[in-house]
This record gives C-alpha cells, structure tokens and sequence, in this order.
C-alpha cells in the first residue's frame, strides 16, 4: 500500500524544475510510473511530493531532422514501436520496444522514465550508447546536453541533477555506410544481458566499430579493446568470434544472487557474436 503523497501538475517544464527545488529530496518527476510507484509500493522509498509532468505539453513527441531523430521524453515505449518515422528510419529501435516487459509497461512506461531510473537491466540504454545518443536536461536555469554514455553513473544513479528534467533523446541517424544491430538474452520482463553494435564499412573493410554490453553490469559499458579488432579488418565471421572472445573478457560484471560472472561473460560473448553477425547480413556480406 502506498503512503499519502501529493501530486503536483506543472504546466512548464520551469515550473517542474522550481517544484523540485521547492521540495528537495522529497520530491521526485513522475512520468509513467512504472518504475516509480513499484519502489514506493514496495516502501524502498517514499516522495511525499510527485511532480506529474505529463501535464507538460510537448514532452511525449517524436520529430525528424537533417541528421537525427528527436524523441520527447514521455514519450511511451509502445509510441516508439509504432511511430512510422522510427519504424522507418530506426528500425532496430523499433524492434527492441516491441519486446520491453509486457504491453501494459510499454503503454504506461516513457523512454525518459525508463533512462532517468538507470536500472542496468535496461533494453534501450544499450542500444542508444551505442548510437552517440545525446539527452537534453532542463531546468529553471536552463537546458544542456549530455551524451548518453555520461548520463549513467551506476545502478540507479545518473548525472541528472536534482532540480532538472530530461525533456529528449536525440537519435542521430546511421550514415548510409553503416549498420547496426542489438542482441537480448531474457527468461523474465528484463533482460539477463544485452549487446548493442554499429559497424561502419568502406571498401569491404570496418572503418569504425562501437560495441556496449549491458544489463550485466551496473551501466552499459563500451568495450574499446574488441572494437579496435575490428577496426581495418574485413567483415567476416572469424573475425567476429574473436572480437566477441575478446568482449567476453573485457566486459565488467556484477555477480549477484541470480547469475555468476562467468554466465555473464558467456551471455556477452554470443550476444556479441550474434549482433556482428547479423549486422553482417544486414550489410549483405558473407
């Protein structure tokens, strides 16, 4: 049973951040409460003050420009799937949101709800690391960008600041010299482990390489060794069991109650082969 608490509905996003300066560390952004309310539910943390920005306009819409994809930040995960300009432009986003939890979480559940709570098993933190994602951050003192490999500093923390409100995703757009693909394992709603790649290729050979493992540590984490692998080499499938060797021993794990290291370290090690893999046969390339 949740405790007494009140919700406030800000018509800006000023608004939103001076009510969360206000109230301090008593107040906390309510979006789709997915996450949100399960922890208060399960009396891990209590808000006296939630701070509803659904009630701000134009957070939840996904627009196009000359190089990248802006998503608002309440926007939901199944408005994602089924935006025909993602479908079209982004499909392995599109694909990946298909598949977070179940239907009912992906009709409540924003995009910038799922970021901003950074548990580590997260389906889109993976993908949009490895796409050079940029977030936008406001505040009653104003906006500023931050790339999304910065955003996330551990299990449940970010480098939001208190009284900031991330208000959208920009997605650049894949150059057409590149592919990409993202690779899950799951028995539950939330992934045991994730891979996320994007290849550029020129002349037959890998010019640039950007590989993120996550849900198995307490962020996603690039793997910088078993990218350079890649880098200069022709795009075949020896090479990417080795670079997937290489992920497997380079990638930072926590152990916990449910999954060893050495199981983690094996999860990454296949996603990371299947993700090179099936961005080969994307590019068409046996």
């Amino acid at each position: 049973m949740l405790s007494r608490f009140v919700i406030h509905e800000p018509k800006s996003v000023e608004e939103a951040s001076a009510l969360l300066t206000a109230h301090g560390p008593e107040a906390a952004i309510y979006a789709g409460g997915t996450e949100l309310l399960v922890v208060m539910k399960e009396r891990l943390a209590h808000f006296p003050h939630l701070v509803n920005i659904k009630t701000i306009p134009g957070l939840g819409e996904i627009s196009l420009d000359t190089s990248s994809i802006s998503i608002g930040a309440l926007a939901t995960h199944r408005a994602i799937e089924h935006s025909a300009l993602v479908r079209e432009r982004l499909p392995v986003l599109a694909e990946l949101e298909a598949h977070v939890a179940n239907v009912r979480v992906r009709a409540a559940g924003t995009i910038g709800g799922n970021l901003c709570f950074a548990e580590p098993h997260s389906d889109p933190a993976t993908l949009l690391v490895a796409w050079g994602t940029t977030l936008t951050l406001t505040s009653a003192e104003g906006a500023r960008e931050l790339p999304v490999e910065d955003f996330f500093l551990g299990m449940l923390e970010t480098a939001r600041q208190h009284d900031e409100v991330l208000t959208s995703i920009r997605v650049p757009l894949l150059p057409n010299d590149a592919v990409s693909a993202y690779e899950r394992f799951k028995i539950h709603e939330r992934p045991t482990a994730t891979v996320a790649v994007v290849l550029r290729l020129a002349a037959d050979e890998i010019v640039e390489a950007r590989i993120v493992a996550g849900s198995v540590g307490p962020r996603p984490m690039r793997l910088p060794l078993a990218e350079a692998m890649l880098v200069g080499q022709r795009p075949v499938r020896a090479l990417f069991a080795s670079a997937a060797e290489r992920a497997r021993d380079e990638v930072e794990v926590t152990e916990d109650q449910f999954e060893s290291s050495d199981y983690k370290r094996h999860l990454v090690r296949v996603l990371a082969e299947r993700a090179l893999t099936r961005a080969l046969e994307w590019n068409g390339d046996e």
